[in-house]
């Protein structure tokens, strides 16, 4: 199995300065790359500094884009794989940001699952996060009990007609965030695997309350 390699700092799109306002990070899904998400920063709460980062890995051949991890062959949504990704996004966070900045997250997709996983691996090192189309990965991480214990605030939004994410990894993200969040969801009827102007709604109240 190829190691995942270190995301590159050189193509992180910043909406300003780190200049001491809490860290917002954009974790993009699967064959996108950071310029996806970056156009909410222009219509989410200007308390923050948002960075959208790339994923580390290419596509398969011919397809555009980047991935946090792979989703076919033998190796498709592979707990390991999802874990090894998302300490590959820690080290960057702490080389990029420094250990005192506050920092949240929004992930997409694969962002989303990458987002709560290093939520699990690094409990005290993430203020918040919004879970747009994801899912928690199953499997038991050494930083679930505190995780649970601290309950940090996660929003989860989802689609009626969402078929991209397998109803299992479904399952069990409404049975495990639960009892490790502070949990914030919602279901939008008619929606496929995407973020309505509805879930910007609330997305933007769900940040206005961290401020």
């Amino acid at each position: 199995m190829e190691a995942t390699p270190a995301l590159d700092d050189a193509v992180v799109r910043w909406s300003g300065e780190p200049d001491g306002r809490p860290v917002i990070v954009l974790l993009h899904g699967y064959g996108a790359d950071e310029s996806d998400l970056f156009g909410l920063s222009t219509m989410l709460p200007d308390a923050f500094v948002y960075a959208a980062v790339r994923a580390p890995l290419g596509m398969p051949w011919p397809q555009p884009g980047y991935s946090w991890y792979p989703i076919e062959g033998l190796e498709g949504r592979s707990p390991e794989r999802t874990t090894e990704a998302a300490r590959r996004f820690l080290e960057w966070v702490d080389a990029a940001l420094g250990p005192d900045a506050i920092v949240g997250l929004i992930g997409f997709s694969q962002g989303g699952a990458i987002s709560l996983q290093a939520m699990r691996l690094a409990p005290e090192r993430f203020a918040f996060c919004a879970n747009l189309s994801g899912y928690v990965t199953p499997g038991e991480l050494e930083g679930d009990a505190a995780l649970a214990e601290r309950r940090p605030p996660v929003f989860w939004g989802r689609g009626t007609h969402d078929t991209v994410i397998p109803e299992g990894l479904i399952v069990h993200t409404t049975d495990w965030l639960p009892a490790h969040a502070d949990l914030a969801g919602r279901i939008y009827p008619g929606l496929g695997h995407a973020v309505s102007p509805a879930e910007l709604d609330d997305l933007r109240v769900f940040l206005e309350k961290r401020i």
